[in-house]
């Protein structure tokens, strides 16, 4: 066992993420069959993997809330790039992809992730306790961004459509940047005790804290994950079109599908923490990471729009609106009490198959 480790990394965690980039780089652009799909999907899950364990191995280095932090952001930075490059290849018609991906993205967190992590929590703890002066907060910062940029731009009647102008995009993107970066500030700075977890258990107490260099290493191994993560998943996008054209479903489901995946290491990393009753790191993980979408992504696409002449829908139509607005309230409920049962995360996986029906049945 000690032949296998580095500086204390496992060698399977050094080497899936230099072979899943490798493997990145093959695929690239070109078509799959059914036993490169198979190979991507196995390479996608074995990143995922290592991804969470760089990250928790970066976490035990930094402390929390830093350590869900940095890969909320990494997440994201790499996920945004992802919608640019997308954007700048599909011309008028990927118009609404930011749109549809950062709305998928809520909605999976909020709702997936969230009552996911609740449901496995609860089941094995019974009652989950978190901090409310961190989760409240980090609710309504969500719920504010989320309205400035996917809702508003529907009413605003400066530019027909779901679009706004350029001094609004402007507004907007600065907005999202500015109220992300003091939500950041508040949690690792100003605030840090109300982001730490309840309870930690006497294992993670004692961890042994990493070395400089192992903790170096894994931050440039999660980068490497995370790339090979996104890669993977745009390289099974065509693929995931291809299963979603012949079952003649809308094509957002297209987003929706690479959204969970650009998602799994943070959900996988979430529902760990749950179930070790790590319930404010899982929401650290989870709001934070939505947050990151919306903080980031749109300050992003926005300066692409404007300096690049692309155009750009932020609107949502009726339905998805009704969708966010219902979220949004049984978020606020849940997260008020700083307590969670079984049933708060029931609840929120019945509006999550709302969302995932409703996407194939409009």
């Amino acid at each position: 066992m000690a032949a296998a480790r580095w500086q204390g990394i496992p060698l399977w965690a050094l080497v899936i993420p230099i072979t899943s980039l490798g493997l990145v780089a093959a695929v690239w652009d070109r078509p799959l069959g059914w036993l490169l799909v198979a190979l991507v999907g196995a390479a996608l899950i074995a990143a995922v993997f290592a991804s969470v364990y760089h990250a928790e191995v970066i976490a035990l280095r930094v402390g929390e809330p830093f350590g869900t932090l940095i890969l909320a952001l990494a997440v994201t930075v790499i996920e945004a790039s992802l919608i640019v490059m997308l954007m700048l290849t599909g011309g008028d018609s990927a118009s609404a992809l930011a749109r549809d991906t950062v709305f998928a993205t809520v909605m999976i967190i909020c709702n997936g992730v969230v009552g996911l992590c609740l449901l496995v929590g609860a089941l094995r703890h019974r009652v989950l306790a978190f901090n409310v002066e961190g989760t409240t907060p980090a609710l309504a910062a969500l719920g504010t961004l989320v309205v400035l940029t996917l809702v508003l731009p529907s009413y605003t009647t400066t530019t027909p459509g779901p679009k706004l102008s350029p001094s609004q995009l402007v507004f907007a993107g600065g907005v999202s940047a500015a109220l992300y970066a003091v939500y950041v500030f508040v949690q690792t700075v100003r605030h840090r005790e109300y982001f730490l977890p309840v309870g930690v258990g006497a294992a993670e107490k004692h961890a042994p804290t990493p070395t400089n260099l192992a903790t170096g290493a894994g931050l440039a191994l999660l980068m490497v994950s995370l790339t090979a993560v996104v890669g993977l998943a745009k390289s099974l996008a065509p693929s995931i079109e291809g299963a979603v054209r012949a079952a003649a479903v809308p094509h957002a489901v297209v987003g929706i599908a690479v959204a969970m995946i650009v998602l799994l290491p943070e959900t996988f990393a979430a529902v760990r923490a749950a179930r070790l009753d790590r319930m404010q790191t899982s929401f650290n993980l989870a709001l934070g990471s939505a947050l990151a979408t919306i903080g980031l992504t749109i300050p992003v696409v926005a300066a692409a729009s404007l300096a690049l002449d692309m155009p750009l829908d932020l609107g949502l139509p009726a339905k998805e609106t009704a969708l966010l607005a219902l979220t949004l309230f049984v978020s606020g409920m849940t997260l008020a009490q700083g307590r969670a049962t079984v049933l708060q995360g029931a609840v929120h996986l019945v509006l999550f198959a709302v969302f995932l029906f409703l996407a194939v049945v409009p």
